[in-house]
């Protein structure tokens, strides 16, 4: 009798497990559930072209909508699972079992939200679905004025489609720069320099106290020490948590993420987890790593799924994200952490034209790497983290040096 996967979480993950289980030949039923009415989609876009209003809905879409019956997969849309019966080898959806072999979570993360008087109120927007996108996007009509609450990446690239829409746009963050405990002081200051140049007022040091409201609709926020800024809508962008209430609530070891190992398998043997919601034993770094990144779905996905199908999986994919935000385009490579370097080395520069790479390193030996406005140097900076060799730092400088010579 053929196997039944269940991969709970019709996300770029579960969409692209489903995709391998198929073309790793698995002739199984095969069930994709999810909880949001879309089919799975990707969400680089959210923030990206489409907010920006230079994409179409469709091309967020992981397949076509006919490539689920085409490739026999079961698309569940709209159906929430609420329980997993570990024992029972099922879960429940919909007021119905679905019984299961193997099971594979890819429920990825839920946002933070402010808890502050009048964070409910109409205009308040968070970014994490295709609705939530599509509705920041309604609201950045010229002039109109946002308030962004928090600067990381996701706040900072919706900052940047305000300006692109002719919004006013003011920032708020605890921080005293963006991005300031990802990247440091100095390639903090890049970030905050290029926004101010693009018309972004900054409120560093702030925090939210209030939303202020008119007839229910938010007509400002209310800083901590009493200052007002009048907003139209407010976009918060706090960071995001692991949606692992279904695992914590099956029994499943969980702590930042369900806790799987290098095959991507968790305490209980039938059960997977990948995308957001993992968070993994990582042999490259030896420690355990929850990525928030498109690539770590797209990539952890099949991997997940051919550990499933019994393969002798070791997940070791070198952490991967980018940005695009007015004329500056960023790939960063690698695990960094404060407290896990010593130094961090530029080459190029970081003003004027802003192309540049920076290297953060420990000992000598290359923990992460960032290219801004430089190509087609992924793959080196990949391949000299992964060596784990010590590098020359006037050679690692050096932009006459090719990263792949290093």
């Amino acid at each position: 009798m053929d196997n039944t996967f269940v991969i709970v979480g019709a996300s770029l993950a579960g969409a692209k497990a489903a995709e391998t289980l198929r073309e790793q030949g698995f002739g199984g039923r095969v069930v994709l559930i999810g909880a949001e009415s879309e089919p799975p989609y990707e969400r680089p876009p959210l923030s990206k072209d489409l907010l920006l209003g230079k994409g179409e809905r469709e091309q967020v879409f992981v397949h076509p909508p006919a490539w689920y019956d085409e490739h026999q997969i079961e698309l569940w849309l709209g159906a929430p699972v609420t329980a997993i019966d570990r024992a029972a080898h099922e879960v429940e959806v919909a007021g119905e079992r679905v019984g299961y072999d193997k099971l594979l979570l890819t429920t990825g993360s839920t946002v933070r939200r402010l808890v502050v008087p009048g964070a409910d109120a109409d205009g308040v927007l968070s970014l994490r679905t295709l609705t939530d996108s599509e509705r920041i996007l309604a609201a950045l009509r010229p002039e109109a004025r946002l308030v962004v609450v928090g600067a990381g990446w996701i706040g900072l690239e919706v900052a940047a489609a305000g300006r692109e829409h002719g919004a006013e746009v003011v920032v708020v963050e605890q921080a005293e720069l963006p991005l300031q405990r990802v990247l440091g002081d100095e390639l903090a200051t890049v970030f905050a320099d290029l926004h101010r140049e693009h018309g972004v007022d900054f409120r560093f040091g702030a925090s939210v106290q209030e939303i202020r409201t008119a007839a229910g609709r938010v007509s400002g926020v209310l800083l901590a020490g009493g200052s007002e800024l009048p907003a139209d809508a407010v976009v918060v962008g706090v960071g995001i948590r692991p949606a692992t209430e279904l695992a914590e609530a099956a029994g499943l070891e969980v702590d930042n993420g369900i806790l799987v190992d290098a095959s991507l398998c968790s305490s209980d043997p039938d059960i997977y987890a990948a995308g957001d919601v993992a968070n993994s034993f990582h042999p490259l770094y030896g420690q355990r790593l929850r990525v928030e990144h498109w690539a770590n779905a797209l990539a952890g996905g099949p991997a997940a799924a051919r550990a499933m199908l019994g393969e002798d999986v070791v997940y070791d994919a070198v952490p991967y994200f980018f940005t695009d935000q007015y004329d500056l385009g960023m790939e960063y490579a690698g695990y960094a952490p404060p407290g896990e370097y010593d130094d961090v080395v530029l080459r190029g520069e970081t003003t004027g034209s802003r192309e540049f790479v920076a290297f953060w390193t420990s000992g000598g030996r290359v923990l992460a790497g960032m290219n801004v406005n430089v190509w087609d140097v992924t793959d080196d900076i990949q391949e000299l983290i992964r060596s784990g060799r010590q590098v020359d730092r006037a050679k690692l400088a050096d932009p006459d040096v090719p990263i792949d010579q290093l």
